[in-house]
């Protein structure tokens, strides 16, 4: 598995089918993605300030995930924050998602922040399943209880 940066002008088309099956899958429809634009210049402004937290995930020269990853602050520390893991569905369930969360633990690690938090739609039960067995926990629910937050340690 390689993790290549993203870069905008080569990888416009895959990011956005990636992210798109990424609202499909956890709320059964993309009414809640923002315009490509707006999602295109967010990037954009996340991978300048965190190049390697934005990379898409190749397997045998095939892009098989992606990967989004910041630092925030969060109730007035500094934590680690995954605003996307994702892997192709053929690819999902296969272990692959442990490959993708080494690498957002050593990219949270040379951050020096201590824990990570996501957020996932309550009914997407394969992502908590994962989430929970790689140690996360669920803090909270929000945005109206369309989705909950969850922590994990680095």
């Amino acid at each position: 598995m390689q993790f290549e940066k993203i870069n905008l002008n080569l990888h416009k088309k895959i990011v956005l089918q990636n992210r798109k099956d990424s609202f499909q899958v956890s709320f059964g429809d993309t009414a809640d993605f923002d315009a490509d634009q707006v999602y295109l210049d967010w990037l954009a402004e996340k991978i300048r300030l965190f190049p390697k937290g934005f990379v898409l995930v190749k397997e045998d020269g095939k892009d098989i995930g992606q990967l989004e990853l910041t630092v925030r602050e969060y109730q007035g520390k500094e934590i680690g924050y995954v605003n996307l893991y994702y892997l192709v569905p053929n690819k999902r369930g296969g272990g692959r998602g442990a490959d993708l969360h080494q690498y957002a633990k050593q990219f949270f690690k040379k951050h020096q922040v201590n824990e990570f938090h996501l957020r996932v739609a309550p009914s997407n039960s394969s992502a908590i399943k994962f989430y929970q067995k790689i140690g996360m926990e669920k803090i909270g629910d929000e945005l109206g209880g369309k989705v909950l937050r969850m922590r994990g340690e680095v």
